[in-house]
């Protein structure tokens, strides 16, 4: 980490690096974050420090973590106005490659992918929604 932050837990200090990949785009919506084994390297901090980042990411809705596949950046919510009523939901589920999905991940019809939803709603009119697909591990 280049510059302490003298009164500032670290865990605090490394989620806001991380935050700031996160939004400035270094680490784009649907990316895996680099293993806890690689960000305790690099931050020179203990694996429990660096699991309170995360911790502090994931309750913020930058990150989601899916147990035995690692934590990925979640789709950016949008910012509010002052008299804009905005939220974004976002839902993960498993479904089967079709024959677009399949050509595209070159597995075969059927395979198993993440879909996650970010649906964005403002005054509540939906305003957008984005799918991004992932290959199960398991499919790699």
């Amino acid at each position: 980490m280049p510059t302490p932050h003298y009164g500032q837990p670290r865990y605090r200090a490394i989620a806001e690096e991380l935050r700031e990949r996160i939004e400035s785009g270094i680490i784009p919506p649907g990316t895996l974050l680099p293993a806890e084994s690689a960000l305790t390297a690099e931050f020179q901090a203990a694996r429990g420090t660096v699991r309170q980042a995360i911790a502090a990411l994931r309750e913020a809705g930058l990150v989601s973590t899916e147990h035995g596949r690692g934590t990925y950046a979640t789709p950016r919510q949008r910012e509010r106005g002052p008299d804009e009523g905005s939220e974004t939901e976002t839902q993960q589920r498993q479904v089967a490659a079709d024959a677009e999905l399949a050509a595209l991940f070159a597995v075969e019809v059927g395979a198993a992918l993440m879909e996650q939803q970010s649906l964005t709603r403002t005054n509540g009119v939906v305003g957008t929604v984005v799918k991004t697909y992932r290959l199960l591990q398991a499919e790699r």
